[in-house]
């Protein structure tokens, strides 16, 4: 009887031991998946933020760019006003220079005489 005692005891011991050891496990991998769980969640939270940041660099660099192009264009436009500007400010020079060379008068006129 006490050898079926003692075995009943060693059965329930190691019963318990292993009981303890599977409920130390469940509770590393269950402490495990959360913190898996909580570095994706965290993960994606930054890559969330990362991408919002680049879209608002990326909005500020083509703003940027396309001020850029558009002041060159505009650049463009004015060089060819002000070359058409000067061409007709020059005719009128010379067409101002040209008439203060005549004289007001006919030279076949009475008071040039």
């Amino acid at each position: 009887m006490t050898s079926v005692l003692g075995r009943s005891q060693a059965l329930l011991a190691g019963i318990t031991a292993k009981a303890k050891l599977r409920k130390g496990l469940v509770f590393g991998l269950a402490i495990f998946f959360f913190f898996q769980i909580y570095f994706v969640r965290e993960l994606f939270a930054a890559e969330l933020l990362f991408g919002v940041i680049f879209g608002v660099l990326l909005v500020l660099g083509s703003t940027a760019y396309m001020l850029g192009a558009i002041g060159e264009r505009g650049l463009d436009v004015a060089e060819a006003g002000i070359r058409l500007f000067a061409r007709s400010a020059r005719r009128g020079y010379n067409m101002m220079e040209e008439l203060s060379r005549k004289s007001f008068r006919h030279p076949r006129s009475e008071s040039a005489q």
